[in-house]
């Protein structure tokens, strides 16, 4: 960033010294080296298997277009992500930071300032910046994206939360061929250049019996894409990255779908990356990368140099000395941690081993076991112990970053607040980011991970009372589930039942007090059962943690006015209007 700021300090320099006539020339000079920059295309999948592309071996024949779009560029072979949760992994992607760093996760984190981000870095450096998102997860105004618009020109999300009898279509989810038409409008009237455009296919995070027809359908939509691009002559002088944010489970080692387990189904990721001129085209790499190499990667292509706190280094040094070491590739979920209350997980790849930190350990041995089917933590303690140490200097080095696990839980006066509302046990559990191998191992308690998501995808699809009865099952078994307690208040909020929702809401808060999604909906329970009074602790609470969600603000704003609180009205009316006009 020196350098640019250098750069900065001079042109200013420049054009206040020179006659008029130079000052155009110098600003004609400026332009033409932002024009001469590439134009970077970034398309993220979700829940996309390796073992369903076709240059990665597949024959399916599902991917025709990604697979004629990787015949011209770079594939790497072993890429893996660091989270197998949405959120999570692109947060990873567009701040090249691991998930302890930029602490993003469905329960909303906001961006931090401090932090390096992809799009805005761009943004300084002349880029027109836009995305355009498949899933409410991503959205920075309604999902818990937050504040992850920093640097885009345009943002195109606008989500709202399931609604009863709405299929996820129309509320939380949009197609990828609507995604592409949305981006290629965009494209067709934006004559600045360079521009850097983000586009995320929501497609194949689809139950089973549907996955491949749903891969097949993100496939067509990224292929619409680079029509267009190439119809528009924006193809060969592009850079163009294609990741997979996770991979998908689909029943291996007891999960369904994906987001606590870290093994290659979930963690395996597609990686390719078109350079202009198809440079280095047809190449595949087998060394191991990591989606935390994407953002430095693509800042090297522009010419921008990369932030010290970016944590990965550039693809194209791995693919132009492909014979160098392997390095090892770390990954974690907490969604264990914050959504059942069991172990958070945590892996470590390196050579040929796959080492997992939990309650009880695990290792395997890839090569001879691909599958990860037979766990030698038992028998092979010496390299049990030898990937332990390995990961805990990676960790030690780690806890020395800015931000790592930094307090994201309640402040002192919320907690009393809180306590005050009879909330119990809060200053136990009101943690930020936790790496605590401690507790219940999520193998075991994956059965009621499984019914609880599967019943929450039917909440999103507009289906509560098809949810409630699976959520009444699980809880019946296991109480202290804070994901199928905040289902089953959510659920029954859906039915407007809100008085019957407020002591699931409760226990919710109480097993994740700072969980801003668990605050909102008791909120506005409380808010619809007339205590007003309550439903303003938690609703400003759950604002602290959402600070761009606009329902939320309306729904302050009304709480308050009941109150009699107009300057607190109009101060939360104000902010939902300053997010609109930003949208």
């Amino acid at each position: 960033m020196r350098r640019l700021g250098l750069w900065l300090f001079l042109g200013i320099l420049t054009l206040v010294a020179v006659p008029v006539d130079s000052r155009a020339a110098g600003k004609t000079a400026a332009d033409k080296a932002i024009a001469g920059k590439p134009n970077i295309v970034l398309i993220t999948l979700d829940s996309t298997r390796t073992d369903r592309m076709g240059f990665l071996g597949s024959r399916s024949g599902l991917t025709p277009s990604l697979d004629n779009l990787a015949r011209q560029g770079v594939v790497f072979a072993q890429a893996y992500a660091q989270s197998p949760l949405t959120v999570a992994s692109h947060a990873t992607i567009l701040t090249g930071t691991y998930p302890q760093i930029h602490r993003a996760g469905e329960f909303g984190s906001p961006l931090e300032q401090r932090l390096p981000y992809l799009p805005y870095l761009l943004h300084l450096s002349g880029y027109r910046t836009a995305a355009f998102v498949g899933s409410i997860l991503l959205d920075p105004s309604n999902g818990p994206f937050q504040r992850y618009d920093r640097g885009f020109d345009v943002y195109d999300a606008a989500f709202h939360q399931p609604q009863r009898g709405e299929s996820r279509y129309q509320s939380v989810a949009r197609r990828g061929d609507q995604v592409v038409d949305r981006a290629t409008k965009w494209l067709a009237s934006n004559q600045q250049r360079p521009f850097f455009l983000w586009v995320h296919l929501h497609d194949p995070s689809a139950p089973g019996a549907i996955y491949d027809r749903a891969i097949a359908a993100a496939d067509a939509a990224a292929g619409k894409l680079v029509s267009f691009l190439r119809a528009q002559s924006l193809y060969d002088d592009a850079v163009i990255v294609v990741a997979s944010a996770h991979g998908e489970s689909l029943g291996a080692h007891g999960e369904d779908t994906h987001g606590i387990f870290l093994y290659d189904e979930t963690i395996h990721v597609p990686l390719v990356l078109k350079l202009p001129k198809n440079q280095i085209a047809g190449k595949q790499i087998k060394n191991r990368t990591r989606l935390l190499d994407i953002a430095p990667t693509v800042l090297e292509v522009a010419g921008i140099p990369v932030p010290s706190q970016m944590q990965g280094q550039s693809l194209l040094r791995i693919a132009q000395v492909s014979s160098q070491a392997d390095q090892p590739a770390y990954a974690r979920s907490d969604l264990a941690h914050q959504a059942f209350q069991c172990s958070a997980l945590e892996s470590w790849r390196a050579g040929k081993y796959l080492y997992i930190r939990a309650p009880k350990p695990e290792l395997y041995d890839l090569s001879a076991d691909p599958n990860a089917t037979r766990n030698l933590a038992l028998s092979s303690k010496a390299t049990l112990e030898t990937m332990a140490a390995q990961f805990q200097g990676f960790d030690g080095r780690l806890g020395s970053e800015p931000g790592k696990e930094s307090a994201g839980g309640l402040t002192s006066s919320e907690m009393q607040k809180l306590a005050s509302l009879g909330y119990v046990g809060l200053q136990k559990s009101a943690a930020g980011v936790s790496a605590t191998t401690e507790g219940i191992d999520p193998k075991d308690l994956i059965a009621a991970a499984n019914e609880t998501l599967a019943a929450l995808r039917d909440f999103d699809d507009g289906k509560p009372e098809k949810a409630i009865p699976v959520l009444r099952q699980v809880l019946a078994s296991q109480t202290n589930i804070y994901l199928a307690q905040f289902g089953m208040g959510a659920a029954l909020f859906q039915q407007q039942h809100y008085a019957e929702a407020i002591p699931y809401l409760h226990k919710a808060i109480e097993l994740q007090p700072d969980s801003a999604w668990a605050h909102y909906v008791m909120g506005l329970s409380l808010m619809k059962t007339g205590d007003f009074k309550t439903s303003a602790v938690h609703l400003e609470i759950a604002s602290e943690r959402l600070p761009g969600f606009l329902a939320l603000h309306s729904a302050l704003a009304e709480v308050y006015e009941h109150l009699g609180r107009r300057e607190d009205a109009t101060r939360e009316r104000s902010s939902g209007s300053l997010g609109e006009n930003k949208k």
